[in-house]
């Protein structure tokens, strides 16, 4: 290293250290909280498991798109509320229906973006409705393995796809970047110009036929 790049390296492990100050204080914290005790040995060893956390189970930075659609945002949470409670609903129902047998399937769907913040707000917006949970997630392919209760057919697992790509698409149009919003409209223009489903396009299923 030359030392017309010594500076510009030392600036930048400096700005490391302090956009990762606010975890670091938070760990340390948490490991104090946990100890419910405040004395030199514990802030000394919380700072150090902060560190060795932070450096052994680094995580890939989350690219924020700086972008919020009021709009969206409210048409987002309304459809949510509207999914759990007519979701809470049906798992009611089923559980009182003595003549209903449970029958689930792990549910393979192809996400349109590639973006881990994305990624992660469908998977927990999926999770929250119930009777529905995220039970794995390939992040290099883009694909989320969800376990479906009521998934009898093959009409029920098609449901399921379009319910999974909806969200995906409104959480996009909500704060996604105008890259992939204009990504995922073009997909549903392609998918009206086909008379395609989203499942029939972007997913695949595997149904395990047992009980749940």
């Amino acid at each position: 290293m030359t030392p017309d790049h010594l500076p510009e390296a030392e600036m930048s492990r400096w700005w490391s250290v302090w956009r990762q100050l606010p975890l670091l204080v938070a760990l340390v914290a948490l490991w104090c909280f946990l100890w419910d005790h405040i004395d030199a040995l514990t802030i000394t060893t919380g700072i150090l498991l902060a560190v060795l956390v932070t450096r052994a189970l680094y995580l890939p930075p989350v690219l924020l798109s700086g972008r919020f659609n009021p709009w969206r945002g409210l048409l987002l949470g309304l459809r949510m509320i509207f999914d759990v409670v007519v979701a809470s609903l049906q798992v009611a129902y089923f559980s009182i229906n003595p003549w209903w047998k449970p029958m689930s399937s792990i549910i393979a769907v192809q996400l349109l973006t590639r973006s881990d913040l994305v990624t992660t707000l469908t998977a927990e917006a999926i999770s929250v409705v119930p009777g529905t949970v995220v039970v794995d997630i390939d992040r290099e392919r883009g694909l989320l393995y969800l376990h479906a209760l009521g998934t009898r057919t093959h009409a029920d697992i098609e449901r399921m796809h379009r319910s999974v790509l909806g969200t995906e698409e409104r959480i996009v149009l909500a704060i996604g970047t105008r890259e992939q919003a204009e990504s995922v409209r073009e997909a549903r223009r392609e998918r009206r110009a086909a008379g395609t489903s989203p499942g029939g396009r972007h997913g695949a299923s595997e149904s395990n036929g047992g009980d749940a």
